[in-house]
């Protein structure tokens, strides 16, 4: 099963206006259980290197199975397992990826944000959720 397109629409839109109450416009990529792209935002005035930093936040999302971040503990300097962020084509270990999941709690896909600070992102991310930013 896969995130459908008006779900994928809807976190976009949930997360385009949570960035314009915050003043920071975004890139938003949904992708799918595989990481493929269904659906993305580039906000009037984002930063144009973000949009790369979106879709590869949802891809670390989709191949962990976890927020982006959750990976920096694996790569960062002195931590188990660095360099991961350079394998699988690139992954970006900071706030801003969320992965997906149904009913059934099967992986269907992921939201991935960039734009602002990673805290930013990660807000924007958890709001596209309907969840209140810590």
């Amino acid at each position: 099963m896969s995130i459908k397109l008006e779900a994928a629409q809807a976190m976009i839109e949930k997360a385009r206006a949570h960035a314009v109450a915050i003043g920071v416009p975004m890139n938003i990529a949904v992708v799918d259980g595989g990481g493929h792209l269904v659906a993305f935002a580039r906000m009037d005035g984002s930063i144009l290197g973000s949009i790369e930093i979106a879709l590869a936040k949802a891809k670390t999302s989709v191949l962990f199975n976890g927020p982006s971040e959750n990976l920096w503990e694996f790569c960062r300097p002195g931590g188990p397992a660095p360099a991961t962020e350079y394998t699988n084509g690139g992954l970006i270990p900071y706030a801003g990826g969320l992965p997906v999941h149904d009913d059934n709690d099967t992986l269907i896909g992921a939201i991935g944000i960039s734009g602002g600070m990673p805290v930013q992102d990660g807000e924007v991310a958890r709001i596209a959720f309907g969840k209140e930013a810590r």
